[in-house]
């Protein structure tokens, strides 16, 4: 997400679109879904839009406000492995807790 919201703030959200896709989408459709995106994870649930909100703005032309910065940014602290188990060290800038699954 921190990418993501980097990207928006430079101006440059579309370079999110996978390569691969070839320039078979639609540049309105992408920049709006990441802008959807974005506003549904504010930090401030008043921010959020609701659901029948999010199917009004999929569903129109509406104009969508300005969204700031995502509560959850995660960032990378270190990534150690070892020969038995691999180990992911992330922060939050909100304390949220990530749990790793791996499969045995």
């Amino acid at each position: 997400m921190l990418y993501a919201w980097t990207l928006w703030k430079e101006g440059n959200p579309l370079e999110l679109v996978d390569e691969f896709l070839g320039g078979y989408y639609s540049l309105s459709e992408v920049f709006r879904c990441i802008h959807f995106s974005l506003l549904c994870v504010q930090q401030n649930p008043e921010d959020r839009p609701t659901m029948s909100s999010v199917v009004l703005m999929l569903a129109s032309e509406i104009e969508l406000p300005q969204p700031k910065e995502p509560g959850f940014l995660l960032r990378r602290a270190a990534l150690e492995t070892d020969s038995s188990s691999s180990k992911h060290n992330s922060m939050s800038i909100s304390n949220v807790t990530i749990t790793d699954l791996q499969a045995r």
